[in-house]
């Protein structure tokens, strides 16, 4: 049972739920007369009609999880049902190391996609059918920049009102507690400027890979992943100057290099960050996503000391495949924390994934501004979401492009995507104090340790902000 200290009743998780970003700042009764009214299907459906479904879902792909004792003679009958043809099979080492040695088909289909599901679904060998999702990032850009008081989000109540209401950073770093660099935090994500001047210390690389030599060292299926991969693309370029701004912005937060008298500071100015890219400039889908959670479930199991991953994106129904993937990571021991979403709405009601998936390794979390208040784009949910951690105003790492060339910069954005990367870094940082500490024992010292704020009060299970200070 999910943070039984907190919330003795799990969440509720509606097949083919709404999507988080169908319908911006809903109301609570708009939602609740959604659910009331039709049933989940009913409100995919009805959404799907209502939005162009190139923003829910990749148009004519859908992924198949046929049942073990499926023929082959099987799975061809079930795919002329649709007219689909594999476009390719996803098996990977932790699928394998689970006991799946089937894995899932991505296929192409000439036919509408929920019609394809729908025939699909009925077929005794198919074990589920989905849609490839797509995934968005979980930002607000945010153009003003400010003249004081840039790293509100780093201080705590000890410090001026001005920054009272931030994770309590600044107090831990007093006590010389500022990370470690044994320990790893995976960004699953756009890529991340590795180079960038206040990243570049804390940039990790794959221990078990040598770069350059053209050979999968590690043999996990990826050649000089040095920095990490993208799934994407396929390649190993995790850094795009024209596109990895969120990525950067996100790494930063995380584990921006402190004391070194330049930009900012994460919330550990020590640790390793590695990069699995799975969105561009379209956003990411659900295979891709599938790949790279399984590419630090992976590396974990290899013995890198991987305490968490960062998701601060969203989108799409509920998806069993992108379930299993992190149930995959949970029983490998890695925190899984996703960023609430964006929409104002409650999360109890219109799951938003992944922060609404009911695995016992997610830390679901909101945003809150500079005066402690809920940030106005943030959703909540006093079942659903976890904890809420600062999002509103927060300056960060970005790279900059100029004369076609990758440079060192920083800007202030907004969105539950800036208050995610706080609860990671602060995952690495309790590790980094207890070293042999499990990931459930992380997440109960994070909850635990929540600060109870009145605007987070019914909002979230903690009804509290994320407070460092003691780790």
């Amino acid at each position: 049972m999910r943070k039984s200290a907190f919330n003795p009743i799990l969440k509720a998780v509606f097949l083919f739920g709404a999507m988080a970003f169908i319908s911006t700042g809903c109301s609570d009764e708009e939602s609740l007369s959604a659910l009331n009214t039709q049933s989940s299907e009913d409100v995919l459906t009805r959404s799907v009609t209502e939005t162009s479904t190139d923003s829910l879902f990749v148009a004519n792909e859908v992924l198949i999880k046929f049942k073990t004792d499926a023929s082959s003679s099987d799975k061809d009958s079930a795919l002329s049902k649709v007219s689909g043809t594999v476009a390719e099979k996803i098996l990977t080492h932790s699928m394998k190391q689970a006991g799946d040695n089937e894995g899932l088909l991505l296929v192409k289909t000439p036919e509408n996609v929920l019609n394809a599901v729908g025939k699909l679904k009925k077929l005794t060998v198919v074990e589920y059918v989905e849609p490839n999702y797509i995934y968005t990032i979980d930002e607000i850009p945010n153009d003003s920049y400010f003249t004081d008081g840039l790293l509100w989000g780093m201080y705590g109540s000890a410090t001026s009102p001005a920054n009272e209401y931030g994770c309590g950073a600044a107090t831990a770093w007093a006590g010389g507690h500022t990370g470690s660099n044994d320990i790893y935090v995976g960004i699953i994500d756009e890529g991340y400027m590795y180079t960038h001047e206040d990243l570049a210390a804390n940039a990790g690389t794959n221990p078990g890979e040598i770069e350059g030599n053209k050979i999968d060292d590690d043999g996990n299926g990826y050649v000089d992943d040095m920095y990490g991969w993208n799934f994407a693309d396929n390649n190993n370029k995790i850094f795009d100057v024209s596109t990895d701004d969120h990525g950067t912005h996100v790494a930063g937060i995380i584990g921006a290099s402190g004391n070194n008298g330049i930009g900012v500071a994460g919330v550990c100015w020590n640790v390793k960050l590695l990069n699995a890219k799975f969105m561009n400039k379209k956003g990411g889908t659900t295979a891709d996503a599938i790949k790279a959670i399984d590419y630090f479930t992976e590396l974990k199991k290899a013995g890198v000391n991987i305490v968490a991953t960062n998701n601060s994106w969203s989108g799409g129904g509920y998806s069993q495949a992108l379930y299993d993937a992190i149930e995959r990571a949970n029983v490998a021991g890695i925190i899984f924390v996703a960023a609430a979403g964006n929409d104002g709405c409650r999360n109890d009601v219109l799951p938003t994934y992944p922060a609404s998936y009911t695995n016992s390794n997610i830390i679901s979390v909101a945003s809150i501004t500079s005066t402690g208040e809920l940030s106005y784009f943030s959703n909540f949910g006093v079942k659903s979401v976890d904890i809420a951690a600062p999002g509103s105003g927060i300056y960060s790492c970005i790279p900059q492009k100029i004369k076609g060339k990758a440079v060192s910069a920083y800007a202030s954005y907004d969105g539950t995507s800036m208050a995610a990367p706080f609860v990671t870094g602060a995952a690495a940082l309790y590790l980094s104090t207890h070293p042999n500490a499990k990931a459930s024992e992380i997440i109960n010292a994070i909850l635990s340790s929540a600060t109870p704020t009145p605007s987070l009060l019914g909002k979230c299970v903690t009804g509290g902000r994320l407070n460092v200070s003691g780790f």
